[in-house]
């Protein structure tokens, strides 16, 4: 895309996303996440009633008599944006591209947070890690985001979920508020999955075309396999081909779903022709 085009793209979203989280998104936003990260201020001399669990060891040891480590709510939190890159996301019907939804999506999340004076950051992933943009605030910052969502050229078609978790949970240290958005047209994923919401505010935002479920029949056609990088005759009047493309539609969703209710996981299934307002605010509000 030209640089002109991409200013202008930047723009459009700027002002639409900002629009939303200003009337909509930050008052959500900061009731659902605020208060969930605690950092450590002091330690004092243990009082009964305190927590032992919150009994500091080394301290106690020293001083020969029990101290208890006190935290305070974090008035600064951290946001990672975890995006699937793969190419299954260029895929759309009528309404508009399944990238384009989740760019939508991750610019509203982004100054949200933006707004609450929070930290940002973003990864791109394939089956590799791409890009990864370490956590910043500001205005600057966050439109950086936008134009690397919209213009990023990843270096491999696939998907790997398992180890785009695996990455950001080695690598981001400070728990953090975690948005995966992806397709989720993978599998095998859980256990990475599991390990990163254990150490992270984990949720799962779903992007899908009702296309992906429900071919309309209009005889034999080439399609153009966006991972595999390949082409391929279907024939959608076919019985059986719909009944395939069902079967896999409702299997990677019920792997999501599943996956995510498992390790206490918040998550969303958001298709490219509804409203995601709605849905980001359920997320929210179920938080």
């Amino acid at each position: 895309m030209e640089t002109k085009d991409l200013i202008k793209k930047v723009r459009k979203i700027e002002i639409k996303t900002k629009r939303l989280t200003s009337n909509l998104f930050t008052g959500q936003y900061s009731s659902a996440f605020k208060g969930k990260g605690m950092v450590f201020s002091e330690v004092r001399k243990y009082v009964p009633g305190d927590d032992v669990r919150d009994i500091d060891w080394n301290v106690t040891a020293k001083l020969s008599e029990p101290y208890v480590k006190i935290f305070e709510e974090e008035r600064e939190l951290t946001m990672i944006l975890m995006v699937d890159a793969s190419s299954s996301n260029l895929f759309g019907s009528n309404y508009k591209y399944k990238k384009d939804l989740l760019v939508e999506i991750c610019a509203v999340l982004a100054f949200s947070a933006m707004q609450n004076n929070d930290k940002v950051g973003v990864l791109f992933f394939t089956d590799r890690n791409e890009l990864y943009i370490p956590p910043k605030k500001g205005k600057k910052h966050i439109l950086r985001i936008i134009r690397e969502l919209i213009n990023f050229k990843p270096s491999s078609s696939k998907t790997n979920i398992s180890n785009a978790c695996s990455y950001i949970n080695k690598i981001v240290k400070k728990k953090s508020i975690i948005f995966l958005l992806s397709d989720f047209i993978d599998d095998d994923y859980f256990k990475s999955l599991n390990l990163l919401s254990n150490k992270h505010d984990l949720n799962g935002i779903r992007i899908y075309d009702s296309f992906e479920s429900s071919i309309p029949d209009i005889g034999l056609a080439l399609f153009w396999d966006t991972e595999n990088q390949k082409y391929q005759w279907v024939d959608t009047s076919s019985d059986l081909v719909i009944k395939k493309l069902k079967k896999h539609f409702y299997k990677n969703h019920s792997y999501f779903n599943n996956s995510f209710m498992k390790s206490g996981s918040s998550f969303v299934n958001i298709a490219t022709n509804e409203s995601y307002i709605v849905k980001l605010l359920e997320l929210f509000k179920n938080k």
